[in-house]
């Protein structure tokens, strides 16, 4: 076979450059793995909601998941002794943790010593229950724990059309439950409804209102 003529050449060159460049564009626009570690308060509740998330989004992120028992201050702490003693440089670092009937000035100082920090803070007021009402209507009311379970389980029970359900505060279930007959987008835009009513840092007077729409954004 006879030598291909310099255009031809030049044509096949160019065509391979352009692979090249494709390809790399490829790679630059793939999404890069983010590295979180969330710490919260509870135990096992904030948890297993995080660690559903975490099954479900997991393909760009590496998300470590602490339960801690600790509180407010306690819980900031401990959460930059795990970031500092950690190995992996995270990218994000959050605490999760509600207001409760804990000390006003250490629920305020938390929130504000965190951002010095630079970790944020997925708070609730008054209990990451709220978060989970929120699935279903917009609640404005000051009102506590139990009264949020009430709402969770009426609205939970309209739903379902059966009058068994019972909320378990440590269940494994709650993300698909919320998720089969609440609407994830629906408690994202009530809890910014929420937060926007309030301003100024005397967080704890901000009831009720929560900041887990925040962290389930990033994690999405």
């Amino acid at each position: 076979m006879g030598q291909l003529p310099k255009y031809k050449i030049q044509e096949a060159k160019k065509a391979k450059r352009e692979e090249k460049i494709n390809k790399k564009r490829k790679v630059d626009t793939k999404p890069q793995n983010k590295l979180f570690l969330i710490v919260c308060e509870g135990e096992k509740t904030e948890p297993n909601y995080f660690e559903a998330i975490k099954n479900r989004y997991s393909d760009v992120k590496t998300i470590d998941i602490k339960g801690t028992g600790y509180n407010t201050l306690s819980l900031l702490k401990e959460a930059q002794r795990l970031r500092d003693a950690s190995e992996k440089d995270y990218d994000r670092v959050w605490i999760v943790f509600d207001k409760d009937d804990f000390n006003d000035n250490d629920f305020n100082k938390t929130i504000i010593s965190a951002k010095k920090e630079n970790i944020e803070c997925a708070w609730s007021n008054e209990a990451f229950e709220l978060w989970y009402v929120l699935h279903f209507c917009f609640l404005a009311s000051a009102i506590g724990r139990k009264d949020y379970i009430e709402v969770l389980e009426r609205e939970i029970k309209k739903r379902k059309k059966e009058k068994l359900f019972k909320y378990k505060k440590n269940s494994k279930e709650m993300y698909s439950i919320l998720n089969k007959y609440g609407n994830e987008e629906t408690a994202i835009k009530n809890a910014i409804k929420l937060e926007k009513k309030y301003t100024g840092q005397e967080y704890a007077k901000h009831k009720p209102c929560t900041m887990v729409h925040k962290l389930v954004q990033q994690l999405k």
